[in-house]
């Protein structure tokens, strides 16, 4: 599996031999593509081949591509991830409403409980126990929001109760830089299972291309969250950046084995689609902290 994250900080030259990716700047640098997993190219002023982007998109390597201010801007995704793309859409737009429902409410769950064991971890016991509550309250597609309301409390409990996801801080620039790292990484495995990621289970906003990947992520967003509590940054630069970027090397439990959160995405994403191909919700494969 590939493995390695490249970030593309300095004004360059990328370009494609021989199976590399040629990095031309002050040096050369070359990079066995087989290796390559996410390419993040955070320098507006990097120049980049149509063959390059060309064989970075066969091979499903996700590239992202940051704005001025090096924040994640857009990505390149694939129209066609899959041979039997046709077959998966057809498939997709036959999800009932009740498997849909069905998932999103086992999603819902695992997130509020991921958030639970997050907040037990860092001593806000009274917390955790709230949100264990609320587990047990979900109604089928979590019709009461409890997702919601669990939200509120875990943001304040975790980072204080002046704290507002929406204020222009140091911890929300980590949080949702990270986040968009993820989605990207759950957009790629959308595409490449041969889904569209406009076609969500819950999210179902006009203006949102990536309805399902939001739907999928949400259980994987507790581990930027936590990555952030512990780093407890008061900046939010180029050396913060990496260090939320290598959150995809972390390694988690799935499927009763050790594998980093990268590819654990890749069994997770699979898992959903399986359970919703098959109208059977016993099929969605959870990541853990510890076996």
């Amino acid at each position: 599996m590939s493995w390695r994250i490249v970030v593309i900080s300095k004004r360059c030259k990328l370009d494609l031999k021989m199976g590399y990716m040629v990095v031309r700047s002050e040096e050369t640098k070359r990079i066995y593509l087989d290796e390559i997993s996410m390419v993040i190219i955070e320098n507006i002023a990097v120049s980049i081949t149509g063959c390059l982007l060309a064989e970075l998109n066969e091979r499903k390597i996700k590239v992202i591509l940051c704005d001025e201010k090096r924040n994640p801007a857009s990505e390149l995704v694939s129209l066609y991830g899959s041979h039997d793309c046709s077959l998966k859409i057809k498939k997709q737009i036959g999800w009932t409403s009740d498997i849909k429902a069905s998932v999103w409410t086992e999603i819902v769950s695992e997130k509020i409980r991921n958030q639970s064991l997050l907040l037990r971890e860092v001593n806000q016991s009274n917390a955790a126990e709230m949100l264990n509550g609320y587990i047990k309250e979900i109604k089928f597609n979590d019709a009461t929001n409890r997702e919601g309301h669990a939200a509120k409390v875990y943001f304040n409990a975790l980072f204080g109760m002046n704290f507002n996801r929406n204020a222009d801080n140091a911890i929300n620039a980590a949080l949702n830089y990270g986040y968009s790292i993820i989605l990207s990484a759950v957009n790629r495995e959308v595409v490449s299972n041969g889904y569209l990621t406009q076609l969500g289970l819950f999210h179902d906003n006009m203006f949102n291309q990536f309805n399902l990947s939001c739907d999928i992520m949400e259980p994987l967003r507790i581990l930027m969250d936590r990555l952030v509590y512990h780093e407890n940054f008061t900046m939010f630069n180029s050396d913060e950046k990496h260090k939320v970027v290598n959150i995809l090397n972390e390694t988690i439990y799935i499927d009763g084995s050790k594998y980093t959160f990268l590819n654990a995405i890749k069994i997770y994403c699979k898992s959903i689609f399986d359970a919703l191909n098959d109208n059977d919700t016993s099929l969605i494969q959870f990541y853990r902290y510890e076996l």
